[in-house]
């Protein structure tokens, strides 16, 4: 993209329309007798970045027509308790979709939890199942971020074959998912995570760009090659409270 035609991917207007989408669906299958889908939402703990996601969840829910029952367990709370929770959730039958924030609290194991989730009812495609069926490139249920970035892309014709991409962060909920997803789609996939030596000369040579660390300033905007795309998947809240990505957003839009 030339960067005198430098455009912003408006990912709120592609999510409303979504949005908007699902709600219709949903209308025409209740006014056929349908039950409305049923989404179980679950956070440990209070992590500021956990309580924004799943809070723009379940009001996303509220707009597409589907219930959404959110269910809230102190930090403190054992593994154990989770546990008994999910079984409740994969048993009942109101209940479509079960989505267990990550990051967890230390003491409790992310994979023992997002095993423990039913692979039919498992909407973050965390579970092992899932996330094998997306390597073996026969993806059904994904992860819901870096699916969410594709379909961004594809929103705006923006074609990731045969470029190269690279994904900053490694973590299971973005990065590695993300970078799946890439090379399903034909890109050339560099991922950068804590043990990368030499992070600038990746960004400098990246066609698309995906940053989903959650710390600001971990990608120098200045790196940009003019008219690369740069996805900024990272979220947290600056010291006055505002919600902020990791890069500098007025000198990556002046780069990209």
């Amino acid at each position: 993209m030339d960067s005198s035609e430098a455009r912003l991917l408006d990912g709120r207007a592609v999510a409303d329309l979504l949005i908007e989408n699902v709600a219709h669906a949903v209308e025409n299958a209740v006014a056929r007798g349908r039950r409305r889908p049923g989404l179980a939402v679950v956070l440990v703990g209070d992590d500021a970045a956990s309580d924004i996601y799943v809070g723009n969840k379940v009001r996303a829910c509220g707009r597409a027509g589907i219930v959404s029952r959110d269910f809230r367990l102190a930090h403190g709370s054992d593994e154990k308790s989770l546990l008994a929770l999910i079984d409740e959730l994969n048993d009942d039958p109101q209940i479509d979709g079960i989505l267990v924030q990550l990051p967890l609290p230390p003491h409790m194991s992310e994979h023992a939890v997002t095993r423990r989730i039913s692979a039919d009812k498992d909407v973050d495609g965390f579970h092992p199942v899932n996330v094998g069926k997306l390597a073996l490139r026969s993806p059904e249920l994904r992860p819901c971020t870096p699916r969410g970035v594709m379909t961004l892309l594809n929103h705006y014709g923006l074609d990731t074959k045969g470029s190269h991409s690279v994904v900053v962060g490694a973590s299971n909920i973005v990065g590695r998912p993300l970078a799946l997803e890439l090379l399903l789609a034909g890109a050339t996939v560099s991922v950068a995570h804590r043990f990368t030596r030499k992070l600038e000369p990746l960004v400098r040579d990246a066609d698309f760009l995906f940053v989903a660390v959650g710390k600001p300033g971990i990608v120098d905007s200045g790196w940009l090659k003019p008219g690369v795309v740069a996805v900024d998947i990272g979220i947290h809240r600056d010291p006055e409270g505002r919600v902020r990505g990791d890069l500098e957003f007025d000198t990556a839009r002046a780069r990209a």
